[in-house]
């Protein structure tokens, strides 16, 4: 199989090209009420046009493009069509509730909530924190209140990466201190946020994008760069494929297998980490092997250290030990043909499904009432903030845990000079 790359469709033009992507599940009830919400949409942001000129339905498309995309359930996009209406028009909650039921209206009001971490992400409002204990204290209480609202609903935190996620497409039609602001607020917040809930098919796209207006002369040098070896490496990758497909074929074992594109960020990443250029980052090329049983990951596993020899300290048990995110897969590093260094992704094809989309992966799950005991751990972190409720002395607390837990990985500063670096947590000057 040739190579691919999981990514969202092209946005849709039109509410029938948003049509046609939704799930063949669903009732001409509910279809029904993603026209009327995209109706009213149009009609309530008719004068609004975004920052491009463009009508903004094409945001509200765009979003609830995404989220059908991640095969999301009808009142979900039902309220990412109408996420900005209560912000930014006269429209009030009370009548979405009446018209598309509490819980689209609730979706709609837990996403307008969302809107007040802005407030505690430019430059000038961070310094007037750090020098003013009482406005700490009210951001700490803000915030406590945004994510108890993300435990009541996760939805809400999916709709506002969606929105996250096509606004960060478009920064070029904003000025430079804009563009900044957001691309920061997006790898401070929306992107550890994203990792979290295991959505790694936004995750990366917000890296790269934020990455791009924060650091555009490394990121064009780093994309330059691996644009040169393109085909190289394609040739590369298609080579690797055409033998592991081979190797497992002989084992009976079924499986996908694909190439995986290193994202420029996560080059970076790894670029700062051991402190070399992208001439010395030899592994940007990696395979992903996909297959049906545990018990066939571990084979293949045996199959791949059997072609090429492991590097030492490069292999990782996800699927006995998962990530906190509940991301389950194995990862290896070997030297393959030529001597090149190979990373080689393994895992079933469920475990797949749950790494692109994360917890959004399980949601159909939780909206027919079924046990999914992987779901049901994902949501933990975000049920134990409800033991907060209630203390408002604790806010502060409160934050700090979040900040630990949800935010604990990386810490991303800038040089004198402008120059983004990438820092694990705890790192000093």
């Amino acid at each position: 199989m040739s190579m691919q790359n999981s990514e969202f469709s092209e946005s849709p033009t039109s509410l029938e090209e948003l049509i046609d992507r939704l799930p063949r599940t669903f009732a001409d009830s509910e279809i029904e009420q993603i026209r009327e919400a995209y109706d009213l949409a149009e009609k309530a942001h008719s004068t609004q046009p975004r920052a491009s000129g463009e009508p903004y339905t094409v945001h509200l498309l765009a979003v609830a493009g995404i989220l059908a995309d991640m095969r999301l359930d009808s009142t979900t996009i039902v309220a990412g069509l109408l996420h900005d209406i209560v912000e930014d028009t006269d429209i009030p909650l009370s009548y979405l509730s009446e018209r598309f039921g509490p819980k689209a209206a609730d979706l709609v009001d837990g996403v307008t909530k969302l809107e007040e971490i802005k407030r505690f992400t430019d430059e000038k409002r961070s310094q007037q924190l750090e020098n003013n204990p009482k406005l700490r204290s009210q951001r700490d209480e803000t915030l406590r209140k945004l994510f108890l609202s993300m435990a009541e609903d996760i939805r809400v935190i999916i709709i506002k990466l969606a929105d996250r996620l096509h606004n960060i497409r478009t920064l070029k039609h904003l000025n430079e201190h804009k563009r900044r602001r957001i691309a920061r607020e997006t790898l401070d917040i929306y992107a550890p946020l994203a990792n979290r809930l295991g959505i790694w098919q936004i995750k990366w796209e917000l890296e790269d994008n934020a990455f791009r207006w924060l650091d555009p002369v490394t990121y064009k040098e780093i994309s330059n760069g691996l644009q040169q070896r393109r085909i190289e490496r394609s040739e590369f990758i298609e080579q690797v494929i055409e033998m592991v497909q081979t190797e497992l074929q002989k084992s009976h074992i079924t499986a996908i297998v694909e190439g995986r594109p290193k994202h420029i960020f996560s080059i970076y990443r790894k670029m700062q980490r051991k402190g070399v250029e992208l001439e010395q980052i030899y592994d940007t090329e990696a395979v992903r092997i996909m297959v049906d049983e545990i018990t066939d990951c571990y084979a293949a596993l045996g199959i791949v250290h059997g072609m090429w020899r492991p590097i030492p300290g490069e292999f990782d048990d996800y699927i006995a030990n998962p990530k906190d995110n509940m991301y389950r897969s194995l990862h290896t590093s070997v030297v393959g043909p030529n001597r090149r260094s190979l990373e080689v992704q393994i895992r079933t094809h469920d475990m797949h499904r749950s790494a692109e989309l994360g917890i959004a992966a399980h949601w159909r799950y939780k909206e027919q009432a079924k046990r999914d005991v992987e779901f049901e751990n994902k949501l933990a972190w975000l049920r134990s903030l409800m033991d907060w409720e209630g203390d408002s002395a604790d806010a502060s607390a409160f934050v700090e845990a979040m900040q630990k837990d949800v935010f604990a990985d990386r810490v991303y500063v800038f040089t004198p000079q402008g120059d983004l670096k990438d820092l694990a947590a705890g790192s000093t000057p």
